[in-house]
Order: structure tokens, then sequence, then C-alpha cells
């Protein structure tokens, strides 16, 4: 019996009576190179299943694969030593409940992929023996060896899959935001009976929903469909701008004619009473002041109960609070804090100068990002417009960052927690100017 490695250098050699293919060649090359690493089972065998799908194996194919790893022990996968499984056919038919053709053709699919080298013995049979140290000093059968050379090849084949699968999440976000907003400007152009080819923008619209890929797909797919649904965006967005313009000018023209009309029947001389008006008084009248303007303009409401003052005093109170809170935040913060929003805002409203014109363009926006417009007055009902337009912002950044998958129960948290006296909404937006600077 051969001792240690004497035995290593002829089970190398083909013995020429299996059918040699290109997938074989490789897989042996892999094997010599992995008799020269050391990697500890468990490693090997995760990064090999972590891509196996990727590289081609099926269920069966990892079943082996887990049957023959069982056979190995640790110190088969040392510098200078193969893992080799000389298990009989029947041994492994029984632990996987393979057919003898099953057998062989998932072990097979392993061999050509890469992830194990046969071993034959000159006669085809599988045999092995150990030293009283456990080392396998000559064996032939399935040849383990290559998982160790190709660890590396694994482990940057999954970061490059996860940055894949991440990337395409990414895209698919984008590809909701747009196609939620396309389908809210589209519903409010159509309720609104503004004038434009709606029609015709419905049915691109639709044949683009009907692109959505069922399944996984490359992320070249999803980018090529994100510029469609973006560029349709861009139409709609254009087509539906000119129809409120034009809906105002048919307003104001309207509005302008009704003037018209009412001057002229004010200027009617039929109407004009060219008598003087003389009053007639024996006593005098003095010009006295009224005491409840006087008082309206003092901040007292004339007459009033005092439960009355109560409510006032407590509706300034709410006011006053509502103003501290939103103190802390400045819009030029929040813009900042939040740059896919401060993106969307700024190709929906242009320039945006102050509280207001935030709030009116995040509450065009929101619909895009699927927050009903219950949760949206009940927030701006209880925090104020201002507090409520900041919150409605950081939503929409963290939906679109994947960090928040429920905006709407986002959004409701946010609410409770200012109930309970726990809001401290400042603190998100700086946390998250900190976070972009580091």
């Amino acid at each position: 019996m051969p001792q240690n490695g004497e035995g290593m250098s002829n089970i190398n050699q083909p013995s020429g009576w299996r059918k040699a293919t290109a997938g074989l060649a490789v897989a042996e090359q892999h094997a010599h190179a992995g008799e020269r690493s050391a990697v500890p089972k468990t490693q090997a065998f995760v990064a090999v299943k972590r891509v196996g799908a990727h590289i081609g194996l099926k269920a069966g194919d990892m079943m082996l694969l887990d049957t023959l790893g069982a056979f190995t022990q640790a110190q088969d996968w040392e510098v200078g030593q193969r893992p080799i499984v000389w298990a009989s056919n029947a041994y492994l038919m029984e632990q996987t409940g393979f057919s003898l053709s099953a057998l062989k053709r998932h072990a097979r699919r392993l061999a050509e992929i890469g992830v194990i080298a046969f071993k034959d013995s000159p006669n085809g049979k599988r045999w092995g023996h150990r030293d009283a140290e456990g080392r396998i000093i000559e064996a032939y059968g399935f040849d383990l060896s290559p998982l160790s050379a190709r660890i590396e090849e694994f482990q940057q084949l999954h970061a490059e899959l996860q940055a894949e699968r991440a990337h395409c999440q990414r895209l698919k976000r984008q590809i909701t935001v747009a196609r939620r907003m396309i389908r809210a400007r589209i519903e409010a152009a159509l309720s609104g009976a503004l004038r434009g080819p709606w029609t015709q923008l419905t049915g691109l619209f639709e044949d683009l929903l009907a692109r959505l890929p069922r399944r996984n797909t490359a992320s070249e797919s999803l980018e090529r469909l994100l510029a469609w649904f973006k560029e349709l965006q861009e139409r709609v967005e254009a087509t539906y701008l000119k129809a409120v313009r034009a809906d105002e000018v048919v307003e104001n023209t309207a509005e302008t004619t009704e003037q018209v009309l009412q001057k002229t029947q004010e200027m009617d001389p039929r109407e004009v009473i060219s008598e003087p008006h003389i009053l007639i008084t024996t006593q005098l009248n003095p010009v006295t002041c009224n005491r409840s303007e006087t008082e309206q303009a003092a901040g007292v409401v004339p007459n009033a109960a005092p439960e009355e003052l109560v409510d006032k005093e407590l509706e300034d109170w709410v006011a006053e609070t509502r103003k501290k809170r939103g103190a802390a935040l400045d819009l030029s913060t929040v813009m900042q804090a939040c740059p896919e929003f401060a993106s969307w805002a700024h190709n929906m409203g242009g320039y945006l100068k102050d509280w207001g014109d935030l709030h009116r363009v995040a509450g065009q926006l929101r619909p895009m990002i699927g927050v009903s417009e219950h949760a949206w007055n009940i927030a701006q009902d209880r925090l104020g417009p201002q507090i409520a337009t900041a919150a409605l912002v950081l939503t929409f950044e963290k939906h679109c960052a994947g960090e928040v998958a429920s905006p709407g129960g986002y959004l409701r948290g946010i609410v409770q927690k200012a109930g309970a006296g726990e809001l401290h909404l400042e603190r998100s937006f700086y946390g998250r100017l900190s976070g972009q600077a580091a």
C-alpha cells in the first residue's frame, strides 16, 4: 500500500476508458489547482451553493454534491490533499433516491460544469485507502478538489450577482415611481375633463405595462424599460401642464366676460338715481367707534363665553406649538437631505421659493408613492401643513431609497409619534445629511 503521496501521482493519469471532453479537461485542471489550496469544506460548499443556479446546477446536482461532501473529512481539504469520494453507486442511489441513469446524469453535469472531477482507476472501479491518521493515501472516484480551486471565482461571482440584484431593485423602484406618476396624471386629466390625446397616451401606457417582466430579468432590460417609462412620463407631464394652462385661460376669459357684463349693468342709465340723498334729523349723530371691531383688532372675541375663550387660547397654543416644531427645519435642509424628492420637485414645480410651493408639489407627488388622500389630510390636520409636508418629503425619499415599503403606513406612524410627543423629525433630516457627508 503506497504511503501518503506515493500513489497520488498515479491517479492523475487518465485511464483512457472514459470519453474525454473539454469540460472534463477543465475540471481536471481545476483539480490540480485545488490540490495546492487549503480551503475549509464548509466555506467551499457555501460558495458553490450561492452561485449554483447561476452556473447551471440543478437541485439534483446539489443533492448529489452534498452527499459526496458528507464522505470527506477535514484533513482531505488541506494543502497537498484531495477530497476524493469512492462511495459505490448502490450506496449513492440509496442516499439520494436516484436511479442509476439519473445518478450518472447528475455526476456528469457536476463534472462538465467543473465542480468535481473524475479520478478513474485502470479498471474503472472506485476505491481508496486512508492511513492511520485518516489521510487519503490512494483513491479513485469523485474528486471535489475543483471546489477549492474555484472558491475565489465563486465568491467574486456572488458579489457581482448581489450587486446586479441591488441594481435591479433600484430600477424596479424607479419604474414603479414613474408608473404611478403617469397613472395619477392620466386619471387627474380624465377626471378633470382636460383636453388632450389622453386615449392615445393611455394606450401607450398600457403597452408599457404589458412589457413589465413577470420574473427576474437582467438590468439591461429594466434600464431600457425605465427609459421608455420616463419618456412617456415626460410626454404625459407636458401634455397635462399644457391642458391645465389652456383650461386656466378659458376660465379667466369667462371671468373677464362676466365682469364686463356686470360693469355694463352697473353703468346702465336706467339704474342711476339722480336725486340727491339728504339726511334729515333733529338730533346730533356723532361718529362712534364700533366696539366689536376694536375688540377683534385686539384679539378679543366679543360676547364670547368663557369656554369659547379657552378654545381660542387652545387653538392659538396649538398653532404656536406647530410653528415652533417647524422652526427647526428650513426649506434648504429638507431639500438637501432628500435629493431624490428634490429632483422630482424641481421637475414638477421649477424653483421652490417657500414652504407653500413645497406643500403644493408634495401634494402632487403624493399619489406616485401610494399615500392616500385620506392619510395626507389627517397628517395635515394633526401636524400642520409645514410639518406634514416635511413628513411626506421624508416618506417619499425613504420609499425611493428602498427603506420604506409602505409609505402610507410610515406616514401614519409619524402622525402617531407626534400625538405621543415623540416626534423629532429634524433628527431624520440631519441624519440623512450626515450620511451623505460620510
